[in-house]
């Protein structure tokens, strides 16, 4: 899965600058620093158990530790891009991965909920500081097919990167501790921070207005969902607790739509929801990572909470699901041209459904090789193809200038599907969480199989019929 900016307009370019010799070391390291991001979406999953333990986490702080990273991640995503055109794209990449950086470094010292919390939101921000800014560098670093082949890296990157992070967060777990998954990145910061100056040269910024109070508005809303979705699972759907953050996520939602409305420079162009394709790639792109990282969250605890596997071993047993991922959105690749996106994302999606069956069935006993295993690596591929097909049609199917905006909204929606997917089953496994019971994730995995069935037939009227065609803009997850 890979992260894109919404700031990088394509253009049909004639005249190219002459080639940068340090451009393919500049992309080896561009991606190094983009694979902490990636690796850090998954790594965590699998270390949960161990840091609840050690830091006395209850079932809702577990949750944030993984939904605080990817809600500044995503909701901040947009304005990063606009701050890379602002400053530099050099000077705010290298501005993220040193508040990626030290962020990683707090929150492997992390000593009470508090301060792991800060530490995975300053770790978000300095995600969607340097992702958009590193693509920009991509982007316009390498011309013709040479730019290609360097989005292509940057794809693999992404795929590599979450299923890397499973078997690295088990490893890490299993042998040193859990604080590892976090201080792995620092070295690795560190050492990018001192090089890539000298490999990538600074260029002028572009003047851009920055939607400030857009970005906060809809980071706001969207930390409110997940809290009153959180809260539920300990307090009740009708308790006041869950109700009012509810109710105010929809106020904030319905005052950042005013906002973009009325800015001169808003940070998301809301009438890009008004482009079908860009609502189904929105859409898919939702569902599919919301699922997918739900799978990741409930089966690891689930794995050593209730059957006892230690993390390594937990780590291992999701490296054929985090293949499975890659193979799927390799066959969707080939096939959405083929058969049209309607058709590979109702099949991705009853796929995931079909796969999602023997996941609700899970006993204490029962062999995971036989049913836990099988099924999430079906279901895997299924959200495989789908991830393909959201941004394939989002950009192949829009106006070649509407691209940069286009792949803007489908990553916020990606980022954003993986807070809301794990708060969600994370509140209706409550009682399997906090008692060590199957039977609360029978339950979660029940509403997956549903959302991924619900999707499919949803996708037959959203998704447009047709084949997309490539624009050449900015690659998305």
């Amino acid at each position: 899965m890979t992260h894109s900016a919404s700031h990088t307009h394509p253009a049909t370019e004639h005249h190219h600058p002459p080639a940068d010799p340090r451009r393919w070391a500049a992309l080896a390291l561009i991606c190094v620093a983009q694979f902490m991001l990636i690796l850090d979406v998954t790594v965590v999953n699998v270390a949960l158990p161990d840091m609840a333990a050690d830091l006395a986490l209850d079932r809702a702080t577990l949750t944030w530790a993984v939904t605080a990273y990817t809600l500044c991640f995503g909701g901040l995503m947009l304005l990063g891009g606009r701050l890379a055109d602002a400053l530099g794209a050099r000077r705010t990449l290298l501005a993220g991965l040193a508040v990626f950086t030290a962020a990683s470094l707090v929150t492997g010292l992390a000593g009470s909920a508090t301060t792991l919390l800060s530490g995975r939101v300053a770790q978000g921000v300095g995600a969607a500081l340097l992702s958009p800014a590193a693509l920009s560098i991509v982007t316009t670093t390498f011309h013709g097919t040479e730019r290609n082949k360097a989005l292509g890296v940057w794809a693999v990157i992404g795929g590599s990167g979450s299923a890397a992070g499973v078997l690295i967060g088990g490893a890490l777990t299993d042998g040193p501790g859990w604080q590892w998954v976090f201080f792995v990145n620092v070295p690795i910061g560190l050492a990018v921070l001192a090089v890539l100056p000298a490999f990538v040269p600074a260029r002028a910024p572009r003047p851009a207005r920055l939607d400030v109070p857009g970005a906060l508005l809809v980071t706001t809303a969207t930390g409110s969902l997940i809290y009153g979705l959180v809260e539920a699972g300990d307090s009740g759907w009708g308790d006041w607790a869950t109700v009012l953050p509810l109710a105010a996520a929809v106020l904030l939602y319905g005052c950042f739509a005013a906002v973009e409305r009325a800015s001169r420079a808003p940070l998301m162009d809301l009438r890009m929801f008004a482009r079908r394709p860009v609502l189904a790639g929105a859409f898919l792109m939702l569902i599919a990572t919301a699922l997918l990282i739900a799978y990741f969250f409930l089966g690891s605890v689930y794995l050593q909470h209730v059957r006892g596997f230690s993390p390594l071993k937990t780590g291992l047993l999701f490296l054929p699901v985090a293949v499975a991922t890659g193979l799927g959105a390799h066959l969707g690749s080939r096939l959405v041209g083929r058969i049209g996106s309607r058709a590979v994302a109702v099949s991705g999606m009853a796929i995931a459904a079909a796969g999602s069956l023997p996941l609700t069935r899970l006993s204490a006993e029962g062999s995971v090789f036989t049913g836990l295993l099988p099924g999430f690596a079906v279901a895997s591929v299924g959200l495989g193809t789908v991830f393909v097909t959201a941004t394939t049609t989002a950009l192949g199917m829009v106006e070649h200038h509407e691209a940069g905006l286009a792949s803007g909204v489908v990553n916020t929606f990606h980022e954003v599907g993986g807070s809301i997917g794990v708060a969600v089953v994370s509140t209706v496994a409550a009682a399997g969480i906090e008692a060590g019971s199957v039977g609360g994730f029978t339950d979660a995995f029940t509403v997956c199989a549903l959302a991924a069935a619900v999707s499919a037939v949803a996708a037959l009227g959203l998704v447009p019929r047709g084949k997309p065609q490539p624009t050449g803009g900015p690659h998305v997850h």
